[in-house]
């Protein structure tokens, strides 16, 4: 359910690309300090987002340094770090720990089951530094469970969950930025919720997993309703993240809530419609 706030790169300028690469990188290898190989293939363009978001409201000192890695093993390349992409690596592999024991309760896929015992050890650290925001998610992706259980297609109740562990993700601390900061995270986390339903819809119906799109999906308007509600979700992130006092990396930042979180979408809307021509 990662990989949807990415940036639009043919619509960056080559220093935009490069700063925002640098915080992707330096998460990389936060990750991997923090639990090694494992924690990397937590790694996501999500957390960068966060990471950059609130480098860019708070204004921490950042440390710049230049390696090469097993990605970049010819040439090295920059990577930033400051606090913010500790706390984006902890919130990175407390939300993956916890979506895995989701899906392996709700799926019994193995692979699942491995990687949270992998991460076990150091999310139960983790969450003891952060109690709030573990107990909101196990309790956010319990409800989750409970909506697919019933097959709910309460758009609203189903993706509000998952907004709300995401709204919680980016309030980093209680303050006059909060109320923006986790209005953007819950309308973000929907969005992401929704694309992901979006894109698997046709996959879940062959599987018989649970998606709120499914019976949507099979009518004239499915796309229509679908863009128009996912434009919305975008909308209200946007207005909250233009609230908020930020001066630096404002470009990156509006590449990737006005454009950068629409080429998926875009991309698996076409080969939809490629489908249904060939057909």
């Amino acid at each position: 359910m990662f990989g949807y706030i990415i940036v639009n790169k043919p619509e960056m300028k080559f220093k935009d690309f490069d700063l925002y690469q640098s915080y992707y990188c330096g998460l990389c290898r936060t990750l991997k300090e923090q639990s090694g190989r494992r924690g990397q293939l937590t790694l996501s363009y999500d957390m960068t987002f966060l990471v950059l978001l609130l480098t860019s409201l708070y204004e921490p000192k950042t440390q710049v340094s230049c390696r090469k890695c097993a990605v970049h093993p010819l040439e090295k390349h920059p990577a930033r770090v400051n606090q913010f992409t500790g706390y984006g690596a902890d919130m990175n592999l407390l939300l993956t720990y916890y979506k895995c024991l989701d899906d392996w309760e709700d799926e019994r896929r193995v692979t699942r089951k491995v990687m949270a015992s992998s991460l076990k050890k150091k999310c139960r650290k983790i969450a003891e530094n952060y109690p709030e925001k573990a107990s909101l998610f196990r309790d956010c992706l319990e409800q989750l469970r409970r909506c697919e259980k019933k097959n709910s297609r309460n758009l609203d109740e189903v993706s509000g969950h998952f907004g709300r562990m995401m709204g919680e993700i980016f309030a980093w601390r209680k303050d006059e930025w909060e109320g923006d900061l986790r209005r953007m995270g819950f309308f973000l986390g929907k969005f992401i919720y929704l694309m992901d339903a979006y894109e698997d819809v046709e996959k879940d119906r062959k599987t018989g997993n649970y998606n709120l799109f499914l019976q949507e999906s099979e009518t004239e308007e499915f796309e229509r309703k679908t863009e128009a509600v996912l434009s919305m979700m975008m909308a209200e992130c946007s207005m909250a993240f233009e609230r908020l006092p930020i001066v630096e990396n404002t470009e990156i930042l509006r590449n990737i809530l006005y454009s950068g979180v629409w080429c998926r979408y875009e991309y698996v809307k076409k080969s939809r419609e490629r489908k249904v021509t060939d057909v």
